[in-house]
This record gives C-alpha cells, sequence and structure tokens, in this order.
C-alpha cells in the first residue's frame, strides 16, 4: 500500500494558518510584516502595522507574554525564535505614545484598524463598562469608533486595572500607560472613578440609568487563599494588596526578612520591589503554586519586591527549577537580581507568636503532579523546615470578586466562580450583557484581554442592532525574493538591560534595542508572508526544486497517494478528469521552508514564482 500524505491546496485558510505569528497573536498583529518593514528601514510604517490592531502596542512592547514567539517559525526550526516584542518596543518608542512629539495622538489614532472611523456618526447607544483594564479599555475604544457612548466604572481612582495596579514600575513606567489610555480617553470615552459594583452601584442601576448594554471586565483583584494554619496572622499579606499599595505610592512596611509564598511572575516582582524599599533589610521568599498563571504571578511579585531593598531574596517552589512553567527569561532576570531559587518545598503551616507570625513550616515534594499528569503535589512526612521571617506575602493565585451577583441579575457563575460566557460572542445568561477578561477566562495575559474588549465591542455592535460583517480579502504581489546573507546564521539579539549594580528604584531594566540590534535582529525573519507559487502548466517535473532545497521540503510523489478533502478532490478532478490517473505531484512541508528562494531561482521554466501575501478587513454594513 502506497504511503499516503494529507495535503492542503493553497487557499486563505492555508495562507492564514501559514502565517504563524500573525496566528499566535490574539488581535492578529501582522507581526511579521512589522519585523520586515524594520529590516527595509521603514521604521515609521513598521509602528502603523504593529498599531492598527492593538490600542496599547507600546505597553505590549515592554511587557507582552508575546504568543507570537512561542509559535514563530524561526524558533520551531532554529530554537530560538525572532524577538518580536522588543522589535515592536523599538518602533514604539519613535513613533508610539512615547514619542508623542514626533507623532500627536490624533495621528497615533487613525492608524487604528478596528472597525469604523475616528469620526463615526453617533447612534445614542449608551454602553456601561465596568473596569479599566485592557479589556474594558479595548472595548470601549472600538465602541467609540463605531459612534456608540461607552461609560467606565472603575473602582480605583486611576485607570488601567493591572496594567497600572499590579505590573511594576520598573517593568511598565507609569507615564507609558497614561499616555496609551489618554489615547482612547481623547475618543471620547468616559470614566467614573472610585465607583465599585456591589458598593456603589448594581447591574439594576445600569439598567435604570439607561444603558443600552453592559461589558464587565472587573478582572482577578483577590488573592486566592493559603488553607493552612496562622494565615490570620499579623504579618501575612495577600499580594494583589501589596501591589496594589506599592503601585499606589503607599509605604509598605515589611520588616527585614520577607517570604513570598506563590512561585510565579508576580511574586518575583514583588521581591524585587522591597529590595528597593531599603538597603538595611535583608528578604527570604518561598514560592507556591498550582498552574502556570500562579507561576508567572509569583515570580512578578519577587521581581516587585527587590525594588523594595531586601538583599537577600529567596523563592522557595513546589516545583523544582527545571519544572518551573515560567518564561526563562524571568526567572533569569530576578537570578541575575539576587534571589535565590530553592525547588521543591511546599507550604505545611504558618507560625507566630503573640499573634504575629515569625516563620514557616515547609515540606520537602515528592511530586508535583499525579500519574495523570494534573496538579496533585505530594511531599515526605518528618521533612519538615522552619523559613523565618518577619512578613509573609501570598502569591499564589488570583480569583474574582463576584460577591456583587444577585439572582435578579441573571448571570450564570462557573462553579470555578467564573462568569458564564459564550466564548464567541462573550454573552452571558443574562440579555444584553457581556462579560470577558480574567472574570470569564481567570488569569491570562495581557494580549488575550486585549483581545476579549475587542470581540466584545464585536458582539456588542450586533446586539446594538448595527450587523458588523467582516470581509477578508486577500491580495498578492510577486515579488523578487532574496533573504539577506546568512540569515541563518545570525544570533538572537538578547534585549538590552541595565546592569545590575545600576537597578534601583522604580527605573527600567530593560531597554529598547539600537537602530543595529533591531536591524540585525530583523534580519532574521523567515518572511513567512513570502510564499511559493507553482504553476501546473509550466512544471516538468524535472525535481530541481527537490534537490536543491536544503531543508528538504519537497517531495515528488503519485498522485494517488494524496488523502484528499471534497476540495482538494475537486482541484484534482479539474486538472486531470473524473478518473484518477497515475501523474505525479509535488507536494511541500510549508512547516520547514526557510524562504531562501532557491527553488524559484533553480526551476528552468519559471514555474515557481515568489509572491507576498497581505489579509486586509474591510467593515460592511
Amino acid at each position: 500500500m502506497m504511503k499516503q500524505y494529507a495535503v492542503r491546496p493553497v487557499d486563505e485558510a492555508y495562507l492564514r494558518d501559514n502565517f504563524n505569528c500573525q496566528r499566535g497573536c490574539p488581535v492578529n498583529t501582522k507581526a511579521g510584516a512589522y519585523v520586515q518593514a524594520i529590516h527595509k528601514g521603514e521604521y515609521e510604517r513598521a509602528y502603523a502595522i504593529a498599531r492598527g490592531p492593538n490600542p496599547f502596542a507600546s505597553i505590549c512592547g515592554r511587557v507582552c507574554a508575546h504568543p507570537c514567539e512561542e509559535v514563530c517559525r524561526k524558533g520551531v526550526l532554529e530554537k530560538d525564535p525572532v524577538s518580536i516584542r522588543a522589535l515592536k518596543r523599538f518602533v514604539t518608542e519613535r513613533f508610539g505614545v512615547e514619542a508623542r512629539s514626533l507623532l500627536g495622538l490624533g495621528d497615533i489614532l487613525k492608524l487604528s484598524t478596528a472597525p469604523g472611523s475616528l469620526h463615526p456618526k453617533k447612534t445614542g447607544k449608551k454602553v456601561a463598562i465596568i473596569g479599566s483594564g485592557p479589556a474594558g479599555l479595548s472595548c470601549a475604544h472600538d465602541l467609540a469608533r463605531l459612534g456608540h457612548e461607552p461609560t467606565i466604572f472603575e473602582v480605583q481612582g486611576v485607570a488601567g486595572g493591572m496594567l497600572t495596579l499590579g505590573i511594576p514600575e520598573y517593568r511598565l513606567p507609569r507615564d507609558l500607560i497614561k499616555r496609551e489610555i489618554e489615547a482612547i480617553l481623547s475618543m471620547g470615552v468616559r470614566v467614573r472613578y472610585n465607583t465599585k459594583l456591589g458598593r456603589d452601584f448594581n447591574i439594576a442601576d445600569l439598567w435604570n440609568e439607561g444603558f443600552h448594554a453592559i461589558f464587565i471586565a472587573i478582572g482577578s483583584h483577590l488573592t486566592r487563599e493559603l488553607n493552612i494554619p496562622g494565615r490570620e496572622l499579623d504579618g501575612v499579606i495577600h499580594g494583589i494588596d501589596f501591589l496594589l499599595n506599592a503601585n499606589l505610592g503607599y509605604k509598605v512596611d515589611l520588616g527585614e526578612k520577607v517570604i513570598v509564598i506563590g512561585g510565579g511572575n508576580v511574586a518575583v516582582d514583588i521581591a524585587r520591589i522591597v529590595r528597593r524599599i531599603g538597603d538595611e533589610r535583608q528578604a527570604h521568599y518561598g514560592a507556591v503554586s498550582e498552574m502556570r498563571e500562579d507561576i508567572e504571578a509569583a515570580l512578578d511579585m519577587a521581581r516587585t519586591a527587590l525594588r523594595l531593598g531586601a538583599r537577600d531574596v529567596h523563592m522557595v517552589m513546589l516545583e523544582s527549577r527545571d519544572q518551573m512553567p515560567a518564561w526563562e527569561w524571568e526567572v533569569e532576570e530576578a537570578v541575575n537580581e539576587g534571589v535565590k531559587l530553592i525547588g521543591s518545598k511546599g507550604p505545611k503551616r504558618l507560625l507566630g507568636k503573640d499573634g504575629k507570625v515569625t516563620g514557616l513550616e515547609t515540606l520537602d515534594v515528592r511530586s508535583v503532579f499525579d500519574e495523570k499528569g494534573r496538579f496533585h503535589p505530594s511531599f515526605y512526612e518528618g521533612s519538615e523546615q522552619v523559613i523565618q521571617a518577619d512578613t509573609f506575602v501570598l502569591a499564589i493565585g488570583q480569583v474574582s470578586d463576584i460577591s456583587w451577583v444577585s439572582d435578579g441579575d441573571g448571570i450564570e457563575i462557573t462553579p470555578q466562580g467564573l462568569i458564564l460566557v459564550d466564548p464567541d460572542t462573550l454573552a452571558t445568561t443574562a440579555p444584553g450583557i457581556y462579560a470577558g477578561g480574567d472574570v470569564a477566562f481567570g488569569p491570562r495575559i495581557i494580549i488575550d484581554a486585549v483581545a476579549d474588549g475587542q470581540k466584545a465591542a464585536r458582539s456588542l455592535e450586533k446586539f446594538l442592532e448595527k450587523e458588523i460583517r467582516i470581509e477578508t480579502h486577500w491580495q498578492s504581489i510577486e515579488v523578487d525574493h532574496h533573504m539577506p546573507d546568512d540569515f541563518d546564521r545570525i544570533p538572537r539579539q538578547k534585549p538590552p538591560v541595565i546592569d545590575i549594580d545600576r537597578r534601583t528604584g522604580i527605573g527600567e531594566v530593560e531597554t529598547p534595542y539600537s537602530e543595529s540590534q533591531a536591524r540585525q535582529e530583523s534580519q532574521r525573519c523567515y518572511r513567512c508572508n513570502i510564499n511559493t507559487i507553482f504553476s501546473s502548466t509550466k512544471c516538468i517535473l524535472c525535481g530541481g526544486c527537490v534537490d536543491v532545497c536544503p531543508e528538504s521540503c519537497y517531495r515528488i510523489i503519485d498522485i494517488r497517494q494524496i488523502r484528499e478533502d471534497e476540495n482538494l478532490k475537486k482541484i484534482i478532478q479539474a486538472r486531470f478528469g473524473s478518473d484518477s490517473p497515475s501523474a505525479a505531484a509535488i507536494i511541500k512541508d510549508e512547516e520547514r521552508c526557510i524562504r531562501c528562494g532557491l527553488c524559484a531561482k533553480r526551476c528552468p521554466t519559471g514555474a515557481i514564482s515568489m509572491e507576498q501575501f497581505e489579509e486586509r478587513d474591510v467593515l460592511v454594513k
């Protein structure tokens, strides 16, 4: 029996899936396109591409978890992906809100590719948005472009949600956040500050006030409880409360020794902030997590703690060092700053004297997961050890406050304490009410929240009786394609960072690429939006492309080896007739293609061309 090959024709679905970085971005950023624009020195065009689908381009240039890099074909084939996030920062530094002197807010807002326009016809429809984090602000941005009147209700006295109150300033400058938010508010978006759902108003009040629809995006601002004895002792602080106070500029008295209980990014940030409180203080940190989000949160907390002045910082984790699911670069930066990692430890109880916490008793971890791969830690009995400290910060995860939900709201809550939504529309079980971000899906990354806001805006537009249909148009341009010399030998350019001995206070740690670094890094891109296109009328099946391909992408097979779906069957029948003849075909493994262009150069008949494909969305009403 002949070996069968699953084959897809080159159509819109194939092309969309083939652009890995764009597909990996929740808001569909054409990452490869702006990377290639940087390579050409077209920096303003690169910024326009990056800003188009993302109202938080400057913020994401600094703190995005870059899911685009996770799927970058360069990383898949060569280990190190293109530094897409750092390249985004390179162009936002020149033309984003942080470079307002070059582009005004109006010019920046004109770059948006969201449906609608900067000066839409007003609809008179009022939408209440609860929460001013990235989901709420993104929703407000898109609704304003569609002519609606969004009003944001924010519990704090500042906008931004966890952008402002959760991410430390050494990672994300507050002035940058203010400018990014200012651009959105300048579109006519209103904010009511110091207004809490369940305290100052409820859902029924919004309907009574005349709002036509509601989007709930209140995030996860409560720390998950650690159910061990001693958690009620003085000196035990919830991680989110710690970050809120630290980021709002309030004094946080932690004593000389501190343990952060939690193993993720937030815990690291807390540790780094504590290091900056005072040179005479010392700190120890322990860490426990149940899933990746918790690990990442705890890392943030530990790095923050270093900024509060602690000299001796330890993270004690359930996971061993090689089991940590946190981003390696986050862990590396924490270690470089002095955070010491102690793996395979779990909390048993908090110890105290006269009502004040004094230490954490731990057990050695036997395993973190059970035989089915589920989180279910087990411990070695009799392995108790005590770590003494003055203050313990709990950073084992975050949950949402849903105490405001009443029976009359019609909003269903899941067993996990999240608002139940349709994942495609973000509609809740109550008509006219939508929800997104952490309150609907649990703690996730910033760009996921931005995508939820955009999805909610489209759903709200449809609910408000203005049907949206996005039509996708593809265009291709034949190009004389040449990859740069030695593009496959250029090492990844690490984003520059401030020297360890200069990391104090709230100053940023990472700095932008120099122009030469950015140009060099952008050369590493495979240019996945340029594809090899075959002309079946010119191909003579000489096999030249098969022979010359350095990645062995091509294969000549019997056409009967193709595993057909209905669409492909029609294509083959149109080419060869209804009978299945014995004919040859060339197939290509697109995932291995590095766009070197040698196949097109080698083809003696010109059957292979290199074409650049671009996708364009058009709003049709």
